[in-house]
């Protein structure tokens, strides 16, 4: 269906999967488009560790996950 999929594990670390782009990148916060939704992770320490055109993972402190 390409809906955004995201796995949280405690809040340290996020994988995500089937997102189109990323919009905004900084340690406090990272806005990523999928494909009928935005998903922001704001936090601090926030760094995407890995990613390909299919998946990322993002580590950090992360406090807040918001789908726009």
């Amino acid at each position: 269906m390409g809906a955004i999929k995201v796995t949280l594990t405690g809040n340290r670390e996020a994988w995500i999967e089937n997102y189109r782009g990323i919009l905004e990148y900084t340690a406090e916060q990272i806005l990523l488009q999928g494909k009928t939704c935005q998903v922001c992770f704001e936090g601090t320490r926030l760094s995407i560790d890995y990613y390909t055109n299919e998946d990322m993972k993002i580590s950090g402190c992360i406090a807040c996950v918001r789908y726009l």
